[in-house]
């Protein structure tokens, strides 16, 4: 091999090299925060770990909460290797969402509108998203909740990986609503994927009974169609 064929050579591995990093990077920095809620929620289920949601609207649940420092999520240690009974702390009784089932627990943002992703994708970074001209827990209509909406696939490590794991919820799991220092319960009652054109129960939210909508992406990681997870207040 000559001088000249030794330096291509070493110049298209580094190329080579680069690209195959790039790509690993591109993978994690997608699909991570989705593969990192897999594993964990396997871990909920091989342990057999139950979820309690604390009452901390109550004066028991609020010394509860500052005796054992309880946590509105779950750490990876504490699924690990805690105790197999943990509780579960909504992080804001003024609006928040816990799902027992999954570890889930985050504070909802009220009134954004669902139309403009300027409005959205910042609040989604952060908390779950309720749509604006839908009703808020108590009232007859659609509640509707929505999270992990990306405007494009490289983008969803950037955004509350919260509801990752709706499609684990199944007929007859719990969904806790804290709103106004109230807790609200519902219980799922199914599953639907909708295109993401499909905005019927935002526009027609406030007729019939009380139900609570979820909203995701589906699959997971793209904007190809949407997960709806409904549930009936209990």
């Amino acid at each position: 091999m000559t001088k000249k064929e030794a330096i291509k050579f070493v110049i298209m591995r580094s190329i080579g090299n680069f690209l195959v990093l790039f790509a690993l990077y591109g993978f994690i920095a997608t699909f991570g925060p989705a593969l990192y809620y897999e594993v964990q929620f396997k871990i909920i289920q091989a342990r057999g770990i139950h979820y309690t949601v604390a009452e901390t609207s109550s004066p028991l649940g609020q010394i509860l909460a500052q005796e054992q420092q309880l946590k509105s999520n779950p750490s990876f240690s504490d699924i690990l290797t805690g105790s197999t009974n943990q509780i579960l702390v909504p992080p804001d009784t003024s609006f928040s969402i816990v799902i027992p089932k999954i570890g889930a627990s985050s504070k909802i943002v009220p009134n954004v509108d669902a139309s403009k992703q300027n409005d959205f994708l910042p609040v989604l970074q952060e908390a779950v998203a309720h749509a604006r001209g839908t009703v808020f827990p108590g009232i007859p209509g659609n509640i509707y909740l929505f999270a992990h909406s990306t405007d494009s696939f490289w983008d969803v490590g950037r955004y509350n990986a919260v509801f990752y794991l709706l499609k684990d919820l199944e007929p007859g799991d719990e969904v806790v609503i804290f709103y106004q220092n109230v807790r609200y319960n519902y219980i799922v009652d199914h599953s639907e994927i909708v295109d993401p054109s499909d905005t019927s129960r935002i526009v027609n939210a406030k007729t019939g009974k009380e139900e609570l909508i979820l909203q995701t992406c589906w699959p997971p990681g793209t904007t190809w169609k949407r997960l709806l997870v409904i549930a009936k207040r209990k």
